[in-house]
């Protein structure tokens, strides 16, 4: 018997020695996952974070380039393969299929992020004789425009030629310049104001102090002879850019690069590189990145043309740009070379000359004109003050100006669309055409005319000058006079300033208005204003001693007056303003990119079709992954006959069902059995939650009117189960999955579905809060009104919220422990406390009351927790 006894007793230690053996290994299993598990949800939500900035970023409220489009990609196209790594290692071999998948959409992904491979060959330089409409890929929109007048309609144009888009590919190629910028590109923060400044003065040196190729050097100096060959002397020419993309339709590209004038031969090469160099202008590059143009699709080519010496000059526009019913041919003119126009540092004459047969000059003004540019003799242009008769005097004869006018209108005919024009009377009397492009109108509508006699309720502060641009707008006022004051020009405020000028356009996404003292509608300044619809009006006098920093105005630009304060009656009659990134490359790129990352089909987990090869986004991978890896999660303890590791209810007074499945290191003890309480509980964010739903009993349904009820009844015969579209297995009943700093919280609550997923260490940088919110019985207008009630109680809080339909998005992270454990204790409280609250949506009433009522219990709630940490940190 004895010898029975002793077999048995070592048959059952070794039984003992080898379940705590398999215990351990189990546990570590466990760890294991349970860490892949947290790697997997931090990757998950860094994914949907950029998923919300792609989101945002394609509303157009903001500006981007491609920088962000790739460095978005990329991050998500990161998390994205660190979340199916971290899948596989949770179950290892099971999901092997998803590499293959996230390669498939990935590759769908690379056309739309890679730089183009852009090869320009052709020759270096093209004689402008030689040019015409065909060759805008080659020499840029401007001199093939110029080159086509020329032939077609014997339009007088300066003899030149031009250094074309495979010159600049060859000089930035032989310096390997590209590499270098891109490289800054990417490491710059472009969406602020003073690293953009500081990124454009570094490329522009770089380019400036980069060698022109022997090849290119000599090619530019022998056409430049064959010039000086044809006019039997010794010329200085104008360098004018002409990049791809500068002069199309909606993208002027006006003032935003830079051109040299009556430029000798010997600096001919230096005068080059910096009209390349001036591709990265901070107004250019400010422009491209606001009009979401690609930095690689802009190839600087220049034009190398005969220096005109003009008695006069100016531009014109063949129609009003800021009336489209307006056909009157708009000519603004001054003594000297044009440049003082077209850079806003002076007020021209103006001529308004109306079509017919024949032409009649239908308004003029005379401008006191107190300054002019003329050529230095050798090379250089310098300014003169003007004084006495001259000043006064037109700078155009009448019969210039009806020739002019007629011209305007013969290129818009062969263009068959509106031109603006820059052009200059030569010391011969003849008109030469400098540059034309298409006119940006601009369409108000009829019914938004105001005209100088209409008056708004409101304090008249100026009035007078040009519509530069049409429409409303109000602000505080900020003055510009040099240029770090454009570094501190806040969002939204009104641009005012002496001269219109080009460099100002920088500040136009951020400017409610534009007023200037000097300028006209025919300036870079007023173009670039039209096209991002930014009201402008010039040539208001004294404006800059009038209107005081940080005084609110109302700028009326087509009522051509400035008011005190905020005017609504005039306001209100402005449109919402147009998305200017929307039909950019940029926007394209993005917009693309993002139809295999945003689209979510994967919705209903217990669907046949949830399956790898069904996922069609990265989106697709990130939903798949996160229900799986939570399944797989929930199922280790059974899969594994592991009960000390499985899921027990919580002992609680509750009349609900509340499972708690420890992860790791959430109890401070082992219980045996079904059941675990309260007191064993040491995970830090599940307590906190548990505070919340337990602070204040919950009252019970609201009382639900006739509409109500019929709401509940009519989605019961449309949907029998009433489960929301992210369905879950483990909605039936409340699991929270725990470790001492972890806690996820999956809540079936009725009809209505909840998820917060949290992190809560000592750490800050590591902690955060992701609450999830959708469902409820009622229609989807009530179901939407909710969410959108709990949106607004967030945000009070500082979460960052988003609703996608009737669903609720809310985050928060990287605040200190107590600061995260005071919003869990409000989400477990709003769980509790806002289900069933779309019954009563539609009642005005008793959405003020419930509303009254839960955010003074909340404030509550913190008052108390508050008192509670300062109990806890003086002990």
């Amino acid at each position: 018997m004895g010898g029975v006894l002793d077999f048995l007793r070592t048959l059952f230690s070794k039984k003992q020695a080898q379940d705590a053996s398999s215990a351990e290994a189990l546990r570590i299993a466990f760890k294991g996952r349970y860490h892949a598990f947290k790697l997997l949800l931090n990757a998950n939500n860094r994914a949907l974070d950029v998923m919300t900035e792609i989101e945002k970023a394609l509303q157009g409220t903001w500006p981007f380039g491609m920088s962000f489009v790739r460095s978005r990609c990329t991050r998500v196209s990161t998390d994205v393969f660190q979340i199916v790594k971290n899948m596989n290692d949770l179950t290892p071999g099971k999901y092997d299929a998803l590499f293959g998948k996230f390669k498939e959409i990935q590759i769908k992904i690379n056309p739309f992020v890679r730089p183009k491979n852009l090869s320009r060959e052709g020759p270096l330089v093209i004689p402008f004789h030689e040019v015409d409409k065909s060759m805008a890929d080659q020499v840029g929109s401007k001199l093939a425009n110029l080159g086509e007048i020329s032939r077609q309609l014997q339009v007088n144009v300066p003899r030149g030629f031009a250094v074309t888009a495979a010159a600049y590919e060859h000089f930035m190629q032989s310096n390997s310049l590209q590499e270098e910028i891109d490289s800054r590109i990417q490491a710059a923060d472009v969406g602020e104001l003073d690293q953009l400044y500081a990124l454009s003065a570094s490329i522009q040196q770089l380019i400036i102090g980069s060698p022109v190729p022997d090849e290119l050097g000599m090619a530019i100096m022998e056409q430049f002879q064959v010039l000086e060959k044809e006019e039997g002397r010794k010329i200085t020419v104008a360098m004018r850019s002409s990049a791809l993309g500068e002069d199309l339709p909606g993208t002027s590209f006006a003032g935003q690069y830079r051109s040299e004038l009556n430029v000798s031969g010997e600096h001919l090469l230096q005068a080059y590189k910096e009209i390349v160099a001036s591709k990265y202008s901070l107004t250019a590059m400010s422009y491209r990145l606001n009009r979401g143009i690609r930095d690689e699709d802009v190839a600087m080519c220049v034009g190398c043309l005969r220096m005109v010496n003009a008695v006069s000059g100016g531009v014109m526009y063949s129609r009003n740009p800021v009336n489209i019913r307006d056909d009157a041919v708009l000519i603004n003119a001054i003594w000297g070379l044009p440049k003082s126009i077209v850079d806003g540092s002076s007020t021209p004459d103006m001529f308004l000359v109306s079509r017919g047969s024949p032409m009649v000059i239908r308004q003029k003004q005379i401008a006191l004109k107190d300054q002019k540019f003329v050529c230095y003799p050798d090379e250089g242009v310098c300014r003169l003050d003007m004084t006495g008769e001259e000043s006064e005097k037109p700078s155009l004869t009448d019969e210039q100006a009806l020739a002019l006018a007629r011209l305007a209108v013969a290129v818009e005919d062969h263009y068959r669309t509106p031109q603006d024009m820059e052009w200059a009377v030569a010391e011969d009397g003849s008109v030469v055409l400098l540059q034309c492009r298409p006119l940006q109108q601009v369409d108000k509508g009829q019914e938004e005319e105001r005209g100088e006699g209409e008056t708004a309720a409101g304090s008249v502060l100026l009035k007078g000058g040009v519509t530069a641009s049409p429409g409303v707008a109000s602000g505080p006022v900020y003055v510009v006079r040099k240029d770090v004051d454009s570094l501190q020009f806040p969002k939204g405020a009104v641009l005012v300033a002496e001269q219109a000028l080009p460099r100002w356009a920088t500040l136009l996404n951020r400017a409610a208005a534009v007023v200037t003292e000097r300028g006209s509608i025919t300036g870079h300044l007023a173009n670039v204003a039209r096209e991002f619809t930014v009201p402008g009006l010039f040539g208001v006098k004294n404006a800059t001693n009038v209107l005081k920093k940080g005084r609110t105005v109302t700028v009326d630009a087509e009522g051509r007056r400035v008011y005190e304060g905020r005017v609504d009656e005039l306001l209100k009659r402005e449109g919402v303003p147009r998305n200017l990134m929307e039909g950019s490359p940029v926007y394209e790129a993005l917009e693309g990119a993002s139809e295999f990352i945003i689209p979510l089909t994967l919705l209903d987990p217990d669907a046949p079709t949830f399956r790898v090869e069904k996922c069609q986004s990265f989106h697709d991978i990130t939903r798949f992954c996160h229900e799986k890896s939570v399944h797989e999660m929930f199922q280790f303890g059974k899969e594994h006959r592991f009960p000390e590791r499985s899921s027990k209810q919580l002992l609680c007074d509750i009349p609900m069902q509340w499972w708690v499945l420890n992860l790791d290191d959430g109890f401070s003890e082992e219980e045996e059995g079904k059941f675990v309480r309260l007191e064993n509980i040491v995970s830090i964010p599940m307590l906190a939650i548990w505070e919340g739903i337990t602070a204040k009993p919950w009252a019970g349904p609201p009382p639900v009117d006739g509409k109500g009820l019929m709401s509940v009844m009519f989605e019961a015969t449309r949907n029998r189960a009433l489960v929301p579209g992210l369905r879950s297995n483990y909605g039936d009943r409340n699991y929270f999955m725990i470790s001492k700093n972890y806690c996820s919280l999956n809540s079936r609550l009725g009809f209505h579905f909840s998820t917060i997923e949290t992190l809560v260490s000592e750490r800050a940088s590591e902690n955060y809060v992701s609450f999830q919110f959708k469902g409820g019985a009622a229609d989807f207008e009530r179901r939407y009104k909710r969410v959108v009630f709990i949106k607004e109680i967030l945000d009070e809080y500082e979460f960052r919220t988003t609703i996608r339909k009737d669903n609720l998005i809310a985050r928060i992270e990287d605040q200190d422990m107590e600061y995260m454990k005071g919003r869990l204790k409000m989400l477990g409280f709003l769980t509790i406390h806002t289900r069933q609250l779309d019954m009563i949506m539609s009642n005005p009433a008793s959405m003020n009351r419930y509303w009254n009522e839960i955010t003074a219990d909340i404030l509550e709630l913190f008052q108390d927790h508050k008192q509670a940490a300062e109990k806890q940190d003086e002990v």
